[in-house]
């Protein structure tokens, strides 16, 4: 079997989107150059980023490097999950992917925010309605 040096996979979530490299060993993680408890101080925020490996049961297996861009924290958190989780997938296609796909990790979320319309506040928020 050919040696596996690093899996490059890229996630997303609302507008953010992550480039993130893993490779076997001791499970350091790092975003954007900053710890991941630095970098995503809410704990639920960590546990987001992380649940591809707890569904997996691969926690500390793995070095983790990710960049992330765009959208807010919560949108950063799921784009490092969806890109872990694809990375993982790729890595070990015959055990890691049923898990990921039955918890759905592998799916982008396709929900985004709705553009605001003409005539309207916002993009659904309608003046009020005045009789005389």
């Amino acid at each position: 079997m050919a040696q596996i040096q690093k899996i490059y996979a890229t996630g997303r979530r609302k507008n953010a989107a992550a480039r993130v490299w893993i490779k076997p060993g001791k499970g350091l993680f790092t975003v954007n150059g900053r710890a991941i408890d630095e970098y995503f101080d809410r704990e639920s925020l960590k546990l987001i980023a992380l649940q591809a490996y707890d569904v997996t049961q691969t926690s500390g297996q793995f070095d983790t490097y990710a960049t992330v861009a765009g959208g807010g924290i919560s949108g950063q958190a799921g784009a490092v999950r969806h890109g872990i989780s694809r990375a993982l997938s790729e890595f070990d296609p015959e055990k890691l992917k049923p898990a990921l796909k039955a918890a759905g990790f592998l799916t982008r979320d396709p929900r985004m925010v709705e553009r605001k319309k003409y005539g309207l506040h916002k993009a659904r928020k309608r003046p009020q309605y005045s009789k005389r």
